[in-house]
């Protein structure tokens, strides 16, 4: 194991790195509840809970495991936050237009488009196209797109109709018809249990409690047993042997996926996981010290190749787009060096099959704290932006804007690729030194065909 995994040369040793994978699932396990329940959607999707639970668990076991089997970094990966949300949203906002396996079916096409861009590394040519400020909002966007899915699932978030002539459609509403407003927790316990799972998770967290949100879930889940919240009726004959008959292995859509109109869903799903990925994959071995070493920029390039190949392997067990997870950082933080901490929580994931019955405890209203802890997470972000350059600033800002209050993180990327391009060049004209990567334009003009014959609602 010591020659395989390469640990005296990293200096780490067995030991290390079977805690680091401990902390690293500890730290990212929240996953295994919210992911089935932001895909499934309270029966909305049609997406079935344990056939996306066993999905998730497969899924991020198997791809971590070929991460530190192939690679030998300490990286896990898993179904992303986010992107999940946003294949959930497309699902409900379509009418019945795009089904779930028209989704992953469209998954798995990106999936296949990452593996194509790595192998040509065009994956790097567009790294280096797109601004860091604009990946840095991306991250950012995203963030308060999850906060804003933690609040409306939970109840904290809620919409009134206040006008004065009656009962309208929705899309008929005037700027002036509806109005967002605080929910009740004074009175409704549900909305309640949200606030004390909020106040324990963020003070789990400013104690710097390793897995603080997983904590955060269990706890809240558990308070909500004599609040009335949490349903008990799940453990009654309940079977703890993975049940496989519904699963959605291989059920994939791909005449529905080639349709003109869902372009643009592939498009977000290869954009968003493209610099997302490379940020966390970046970060987490920079912090490692692996980037120093002589055979870095070959690792990385292998670890985008698993990643990508985990994108279509996701699709094909029945869940959204796998990608590196940060809480990796974690287990690095406890010594994690080499692929053997991903080997251990990758073999935690695949355990984790057992313990559905208790995923099906677990409330919206205490998951929802995770949600938007892991927004306040991304946030970070935003420090990497200049500010005081109105090139970056304003589409950075449209960016990360955008992306929650149009409930898209489409609509986000492009108005701020857009802007940035628009901006640059006219600074240029006045001698500025902003520079537009030939992929950007191309980018712009992917953008306007986009808004010119694609819906705007996904």
């Amino acid at each position: 194991m010591d020659k395989f995994f390469k640990l005296r040369e990293n200096n780490t040793n067995v030991r290390t790195e079977i805690i680091a994978g401990l902390t690293t699932f500890i730290t990212m396990a929240y996953i295994l509840i919210v992911n089935p329940l932001t895909l499934t959607a309270g029966g909305a999707t049609g997406m079935d809970f344990n056939a996306v639970f066993i999905a998730t668990a497969l899924g991020a076991g198997l791809v971590t495991i070929l991460m530190g089997l192939f690679v030998n970094y300490p990286i896990a990966l898993a179904p992303g936050m986010g992107l999940n949300a946003y294949f959930a949203a497309v699902i409900m906002s379509s009418g019945g237009h795009i089904t779930w396996q028209i989704g992953l079916a469209s998954v798995f096409i990106s999936g296949i488009i990452f593996i194509i861009l790595t192998v040509t590394k065009v994956r790097q040519l567009l790294l280096e196209a797109v601004p860091d400020a604009l990946r840095s909002a991306i991250t950012v966007g995203i963030g308060l797109f999850i906060t804003i899915i933690g609040f409306k699932t939970s109840g904290l978030l809620t919409a009134f109709y206040i006008g004065k002539d009656g009962a309208k459609p929705f899309s008929h509403l005037g700027a002036n018809d509806w109005l967002m407003q605080l929910g009740n927790f004074m009175e409704d316990k549900a909305v309640l249990l949200t606030v004390i799972g909020l106040l324990i998770t963020s003070i789990l967290m400013v104690m710097r409690v390793q897995a603080a949100i997983l904590i955060g879930i269990i706890v809240t889940t558990i308070i909500g047993i004599p609040l009335g919240v949490t349903n008990l009726s799940s453990l009654h004959g309940a079977h703890w042997i993975p049940d496989f008959s519904h699963v959605a292995f291989g059920q994939l859509d791909f005449a529905g996926a080639m349709n003109a109109g869902l372009l643009t869903i592939i498009f977000t799903f290869t954009f968003v996981e493209l610099f997302d990925t490379f940020g966390t994959l970046t970060g987490t071995a920079s912090k490692a010290g692996l980037l120093d070493k002589p055979d870095s920029k070959q690792k990385i390039g292998r670890a985008m190749l698993v990643d990508a190949g985990g994108v279509s392997l996701g699709a094909l067990l029945g869940t959204s787009t796998i990608t590196a997870f940060v809480e990796s950082a974690a287990g690095v933080g406890q010594g994690g060096r080499t692929g053997l901490t991903s080997v251990t929580t990758g073999i935690m994931f695949l355990l984790a099959l057992f313990l559905a019955p208790l995923a099906l405890l677990v409330p919206g209203q205490a998951t929802a704290p995770a949600l938007i802890i892991v927004g306040v997470l991304m946030m970070g972000a935003v420090r990497s932006i200049d500010w005081d350059d109105m090139v970056l600033a304003i589409p950075a800002f449209f960016t990360i804007i955008m992306m929650p209050l149009t409930y898209s993180i489409a609509n986000g990327i492009s108005f701020g690729i857009l802007f940035y391009v628009v901006l640059a060049s006219a600074n240029r004209m006045v001698g500025g030194k902003h520079k537009i990567h030939w992929m950007m334009w191309l980018l712009s003009l992917l953008i306007l065909v986009r808004f010119i014959f694609t819906e705007l609602n996904v």
